[in-house]
């Protein structure tokens, strides 16, 4: 048997593949690299292409119509959920959406979290929410909905580089949890509230928080080597190195340290905030060089994902939410693939338990 179906094919797909020995992310055909500069609402049309029959060529106005939708449908709640943690709150909102099959629900899922998120955020900070504004990009949209103010065009810039980056990857926990839903025939929402239930562990998305608790807890870049040996004698996780399928560097990783220079550039983040995570990123490829030698373990997409999130006031413990901002696109579109060329996902078990006496 293969403990966590691993090499187990239980789907074919056009969205996307994830090639761990070349370390490289194809989209529709197109490497990650070379949607670089795009946004949000280009990926989208690009990954939803030829599931929704009605699909217009440009998403930028009906994201906007959806996100007004959005908040109009959930601000009334908001106060409701302010004592729990966004990303329980920001899950109870999105169920309350409609759970249905088409381009319509489609929409208003694909903007859920980033209209609600933000609107959670400031509600934290005894701010109040902030509406929608459709002449700006999505991106744009999601960062004034948070701060109050028109984004720097380096900071959107970043943020549609982070939510492409993580829009679609292959058949992970929760894409596979989205389309196990979506071939029992339930809607989109029903798909993507068991996406997010899987993201939501530290195994998956769960992990970015804890990232950026690591560049807290070493202080300085002297300690560094010290802090992580210690880590690693006592059995515990680096989080932000390793990766299941990919067996050298994550090439979204790449893609976000980009994003974090032209930041830097712009004046949005401190150069030397980079160059720390860079220094403990190369001690600690050091030390787990050699204590699992028998192992490849690289940086993976969390670990420059937090400084990006950081830079753009999302508070640590929403940086999942964040990250289903960006993935919310690709489990409709598998939803949609499931829906239109599966069949009802049914896997077997083995009984391993204990066997009845039978009297002869």
């Amino acid at each position: 048997m293969n403990d966590g179906l691993e090499d187990v094919i239980a789907a074919e797909t056009v969205l996307s593949d994830v090639d761990g020995l070349a370390g490289r992310l194809i989209i529709r055909g197109q490497p990650l690299e070379a949607l670089a500069g795009s946004r949000f609402e280009d990926v989208l049309a690009l990954l939803w292409d030829g599931f929704f029959p009605d699909l217009p060529g440009d998403l930028r106005g009906p994201l906007a119509e959806a996100r007004a939708t959005v908040f109009k449908s959930v601000r009334a709640q908001l106060p409701l959920l302010a004592d729990r943690p966004a990303y329980d709150a920001m899950r109870a909102l999105i169920a309350t959406l409609p759970d249905r099959s088409d381009l319509e629900t489609a929409l208003l899922l694909a903007v859920g979290p980033a209209v609600i998120l933000p609107a959670l955020i400031r509600q934290q900070r005894g701010l109040a929410p902030i509406a929608p504004d459709p002449s700006l990009g999505h991106c744009e949209d999601m960062l004034q909905m948070l701060t109050g103010a028109r984004p720097a065009p380096a900071a959107a810039s970043a943020l549609d580089t982070y939510l492409l980056a993580v829009a679609e990857h292959g058949l992970n926990a929760s894409t596979f949890a989205a389309r196990v839903v979506a071939s029992t025939l339930a809607g989109l929402n029903s798909s993507v509230l068991a996406a997010l239930g899987a993201l939501k562990g530290p195994l998956h998305g769960g992990a970015l928080g804890p990232v950026l608790d690591m560049l807290d807890a070493i202080g300085n870049a002297d300690n560094a080597t010290a802090w992580i040996e210690g880590e690693l004698a006592s059995g515990r996780r680096l989080m932000g190195f390793g990766h299941r399928i990919y067996r050298v560097r994550d090439p979204r990783a790449d893609a976000l340290k980009t994003a974090l220079r032209r930041l830097s550039e712009s004046g949005t983040i401190d150069m030397s905030r980079i160059g720390y995570a860079t220094a403990i990123e190369t001690a600690a490829l050091a030390a787990l060089q050699r204590h699992k030698p028998d192992r490849i373990l690289v940086t993976n997409v969390d670990f420059f994902s937090v400084l990006l999130l950081e830079a753009l006031d999302f508070p640590r413990d929403t940086f999942t939410a964040v990250f289903s901002a960006g993935r919310v696109g690709g489990w409709i579109a598998h939803a949609r693939e499931q829906l239109a060329n599966g069949r009802l996902i049914r896997p077997k078990s083995r009984y391993v338990g204990p066997v009845p006496q039978v009297a002869a």
